[in-house]
């Protein structure tokens, strides 16, 4: 089964399909967390940063809370 290790943090996968094994790698490259507790991504969030971005959607129409928390 044809496989890929990542040189930046070692995470092995693996597809039967060798397209699907390449587009993967491709993905991976974007998102490599490059070591252990690193971001996933540049999308990631701040950990202090729970609040609700939308403030005015953050309750349905009866005042419910619309996220869990």
């Amino acid at each position: 089964m044809p496989e890929l290790i990542c040189e930046e943090c070692g995470k092995r996968m693996f597809h039967e399909n060798p397209v699907t094994l390449e587009v993967e790698g491709k993905i991976h490259k974007k998102f490599c967390r490059k070591k252990d507790g690193s971001a996933h991504s540049y999308m990631h969030r701040e950990p202090g940063h729970a609040d609700t971005f939308d403030a005015e959607r953050h309750v349905d129409t009866e005042g419910k809370p619309v996220l869990k928390k």
